[in-house]
């Protein structure tokens, strides 16, 4: 996969792209997930959909991500998905 890497002083930043598939469920209400950083420094994404930025600041930290990028956010290194959170 191609991203745009840019790395400067142990920080990593990504631009995700597009998925082709949702990432809400089919049924009930949309939920958007908590998404975790387990690398080793801090990461920065620009979710491809909204164009929100989100920033890990470290291995550990956790956020919200929209459900409209979280597709895509799966295959960012070193960031995984965690848990549900109703929308």
């Amino acid at each position: 996969m191609s991203c745009c890497n840019q790395r400067s002083a142990g920080s990593h930043a990504y631009q995700a792209h597009p998925a082709t598939s949702s990432n809400a469920p089919a049924t009930g209400l949309p939920q958007d997930p908590v998404f975790e950083y387990i690398g080793g420094s801090s990461l920065s994404v620009t979710g491809p959909i909204t164009g929100r930025p989100y920033r890990f600041a470290a291995s550990g930290a956790r956020q919200t991500i929209s459900r409209h990028d979280a597709a895509s956010m799966l295959y960012i290194p070193n960031l995984r998905q965690v848990a549900l959170r109703r929308g």
